[in-house]
């Protein structure tokens, strides 16, 4: 006979209204090789908001979204190595992968056509639809479970678990991490400002390019940049130009990219972590005569995603959040779709009241 599963509640979306409401589900029975969480903190990403809505056609309701994990191992399978009870770790955008194919041996799990995500994916195991951190408690392969450095707040690093690693990876990958070069960070929202706190961390020059003169003495006071730039500013632009060894759009709004190309030096690349729903023109002038690049990158792997978490912990790195109870979360969801947040919710899990309704916020 097959273990049952663990009860456990959460947080789900019924239909593509989006509205999340208590759900009680099981947890898949911990395996030889798993690792059981108590979720003590998760982040709300705009991935979420899609899939509850069902903006890209794929919803499997009920679903309970989250992939920004932050939470207390309380038990492990007999073959597990690397964590014990006790330990803090996090969970991402993603819970298993077939570790076989050229992307799983290279280190990018997250390039895997049999990916499975941690919510609104299809579990392997048993063919179930994934349920994600919007619940008390989690059930994951220790592969893909992360070590959570002492001394980082849990609140401001669930949406490293995500975010962080999303614009960590492709500075890495594309040598934006080197001290004295030159970095754009188009946006300064969920993504930017995170990517601004890493690119200084590394010691390198970031230029804040943005629509909203309003967000310069956020930028440059607070967060740390070194310039910025407004982008409808032609003389500013002018000035600016073939400065940067690359640039990180982290927008998500169509927006005109053939100008942001002038800014780059030859053969730079402009890597998206933001992705527009919309189509984006690109003429061939604005990239053909420098050599220059355009490409795109989603989260990262297990590996570069330990690496970030490290790296923040040295650094000191966590993102700005405003912390919520879960009876809040229709509240933020609504907010976070007018971008009204500074700069991510982050869900209080351990200390809110799963079944109960309302909307308090922390």
């Amino acid at each position: 006979m097959e273990e049952q599963g663990k009860a456990a509640v959460g947080w789900a979306a019924r239909d593509d209204s989006g509205v999340l409401s208590p759900y009680n589900f099981s947890r898949r029975a911990q395996k030889d090789d798993d690792v059981s969480i108590k979720v003590l903190y998760c982040g709300i990403c705009h991935t979420d908001l899609h899939i509850v809505k069902n903006d890209w056609g794929n919803a499997m309701y009920p679903v309970v979204p989250g992939h920004e994990i932050v939470g207390v191992v309380t038990g492990v399978g007999a073959g597990v190595t690397k964590f014990k009870a006790g330990d803090t770790v996090g969970v991402g955008y993603f819970v298993a992968s077939c570790r076989g194919c050229d992307s799983c041996g290279k280190g990018y799990e997250n390039y895997c056509a049999k990916i499975v995500t941690t919510c609104n994916g299809v579990d392997g195991g048993g063919g179930a639809a994934t349920q994600g951190g919007f619940s008390d408690a989690i059930v994951v392969n220790e592969h893909y479970v992360l070590r959570v450095p002492a001394g980082l707040p849990l609140d401001g690093a669930a949406p490293l678990l995500c975010a962080g690693v999303t614009v960590y990876s492709p500075m890495v990958i594309h040598g934006l991490n080197a001290p004295g070069k030159h970095v754009g960070v188009v946006g300064l929202g969920g993504l930017g400002h995170v990517a601004v706190k890493f690119a200084k961390a590394f010691g390198m020059r970031v230029t804040v390019i943005s629509t909203s003169p309003g967000k310069r003495r956020e930028a440059l006071e607070h967060l740390g940049a070194d310039e910025f730039l407004v982008s409808r500013d032609a003389g500013q632009m002018a000035a600016a130009a073939g400065t940067m060894d690359g640039i990180l759009n982290t927008v998500s709004a169509w927006h005109p990219i053939a100008p942001l190309f002038a800014l780059m030096k030859p053969m730079a690349q402009m890597v998206f972590v933001g992705a527009p729903t919309r189509p984006l023109e690109l003429p061939a002038y604005a990239i053909v005569p420098g050599g220059k690049g355009i490409t795109g990158n989603c989260v990262g792997g297990i590996r570069d995603c330990q690496a970030m978490l490290d790296f923040a912990g040295e650094h000191g790195i966590t993102a700005e959040v405003e912390v919520i109870k879960m009876d809040y979360v229709n509240t933020a969801l609504e907010r976070l779709e007018k971008n009204d947040v500074r700069y991510r919710f982050v869900i209080d899990v351990a200390g809110s009241s799963l079944a109960d309704s309302g909307d308090a916020k922390i």
